[in-house]
């Protein structure tokens, strides 16, 4: 198998046309990734690269960029102790509207926090640290919410009489935190879609509901006060007023991470030159494949080596590993490059690790590599490279630039990352998808119907097809 291997290297090193097509591959990837931001006329950068106030939206005890804008009627709480109130219903309010419990490291946005609340239109939940999300009763009247070390739980009654626990978190919040009631009510989005735009229009709203019968155990300092935290709203009006022991409380905006891919640029922003350097793979592979075939050379490779089968796979190899490198390359320059013309421009750029970077980058060659192996199995079988390479064109890029460029509706967006080969682009994927956030989550916005291996293993499942009826097909026919 060497010396075949061997052989197919030294077919495709000595075609210059093909080293060049897997060369320009790399530029074409980075310079389509370098559109994006360069054509955008958006700008928000100071005279000494600052980004413009503002721009940054805070982030959470994981780094993860949040929202973190609610009112709060607080006391201070040293060490151990629990708060138990029972809340009025949010009717008429936003589906992810809250009201609740809630202990909170201090009153700065995006600090620790734990808390349990009803909801508009989700029940009683358990939340905590922004991206944690825990389901309880549909209805309940009654919270408390306790300390006990690092432990924090939350928990409901219908009566005061029986409790069920919601959940718990294990946070080190400190000695001192900040505990009460809190109302947050997030904005309201219309998200409409025509061919080529969507466009998303929404209002802000705000929520008021009444606490009452509240009591507190343990350590509690100050008396109860409100707090506007993330700062004052300037187009909603929210407070609170006592009378009696009981609190009505408006509140105004969200707890939750941010998922709007809008709000932000992320790895993905960097490798939307991904299809372009594809396609130039995509044309190579099936050269690699077809020229033999067209020029009848191939009845000389078979008769170097009759064991067809042998040959394909030793194609594969060869196309696979060299698109491996061109993708590996091409994803580790558009990332960084990218990345800096985004920050010159004032783009808030997500966090992201540096292992999420390396698995995207060696996704992408993952990707470039089963492609390209792909594009030789159905060369093998078209035996045609116009046809062949229109055929990848059609079942690869074209469903994924559809999908991404949001010319077609979420529902058919979806069906086709998910059973065509563009299914594979999932493996660049790096946002996560939340269920306690309302958000549109499709392929325009960076989320995939399917996870980054499931994706890829569509893709691989068409190439392993693919392999297996060019190797049939190469065995039954003449060459």
């Amino acid at each position: 198998m060497k010396h075949v291997i061997h052989a197919e290297w030294t077919k495709f090193r000595t075609v210059r046309g093909w080293v060049v097509g897997m060369v320009v591959a790399i530029p074409l990837t980075v310079l389509i990734g370098l559109l994006g931001p360069a054509g955008d006329s958006f700008h928000c950068a100071g005279p000494n690269g600052q980004k413009c106030a503002g721009q940054s939206p805070p982030t959470g005890p994981d780094g993860t960029p949040v929202f973190d804008s609610f009112y709060l009627v607080h006391r201070t709480l040293t060490g151990d102790g629990a708060i138990t109130a029972r809340v009025a219903p949010l009717t008429g309010a936003e589906p992810w509207a809250k009201a609740g419990l809630i202990v909170k490291q201090s009153t700065r946005a995006g600090s620790a926090y734990a808390a349990v609340m009803t909801t508009g239109g989700h029940g009683v939940r358990m939340q905590y640290d922004y991206t944690e999300d825990i389901a309880g009763p549909v209805n309940a009247r009654w919270l408390r919410l306790s300390r006990k070390g690092n432990t924090l739980t939350g928990a409901v009654s219908a009566d005061r009489g029986h409790w069920t626990t919601v959940g718990t978190a294990q946070l080190d919040l400190g000695s001192r935190v900040e505990a009460g009631m809190f109302v947050s009510s997030p904005q309201h989005v219309e998200r409409t879609q025509s061919f080529g735009d969507i466009t998303e229009d929404g209002y802000p709203t705000s929520a008021t509901t009444t606490f009452d019968e509240v009591t507190t155990d343990g350590e509690w300092r100050t008396g109860w006060h409100g707090t506007a935290v993330g700062g004052a709203s300037e187009v909603v009006t929210t407070g609170m007023t006592e009378q009696d022991g009981r609190f009505r409380i408006t509140g105004h905006g969200d707890i939750t991470p941010i998922v709007a891919a809008g709000l932000g640029r992320n790895v993905e922003n960097a490798l939307v030159g991904v299809f372009a350097g594809l396609i130039a793979v995509l044309v190579v592979a099936t050269l690699f494949a077809t020229s033999e075939h067209r020029r009848g050379l191939i009845r000389t490779s078979f008769a170097a080596n009759p064991r067809r089968g042998q040959l394909l796979a030793a194609k594969a190899i060869v196309i696979g590993g060299v698109s491996f490198v061109v993708g590996v390359v091409s994803a580790a320059l558009s990332i960084p490059l990218v990345a800096e013309l985004e920050v010159a421009k004032g783009f808030f750029l997500f966090p992201t690790s540096t292992g999420t970077e390396i698995r995207v980058i060696v996704g992408t060659g993952l990707l470039f590599a089963v492609a390209a192996v792909l594009a030789v199995a159905a060369g093998s079988l078209l035996r045609r490279g116009a046809g062949t390479v229109t055929a990848m064109t059609v079942g690869l890029v074209l469903p994924y630039l559809l999908a991404v460029a949001s010319v077609l509706p979420a529902g058919p967006a979806d069906l086709l990352t998910s059973v065509t080969p563009a299914a594979g682009f999932a493996i660049q994927q790096t946002l996560r998808e939340y269920p306690q956030v309302s958000a549109s989550y499709t392929p325009a916005d960076g989320y995939f119907p399917l996870s980054q291996a499931g994706g890829f293993a569509v893709l691989c499942a068409y190439a392993v097809l693919a392999t297996v009826l060019a190797t049939f097909a190469l065995r039954r026919r003449d060459a």
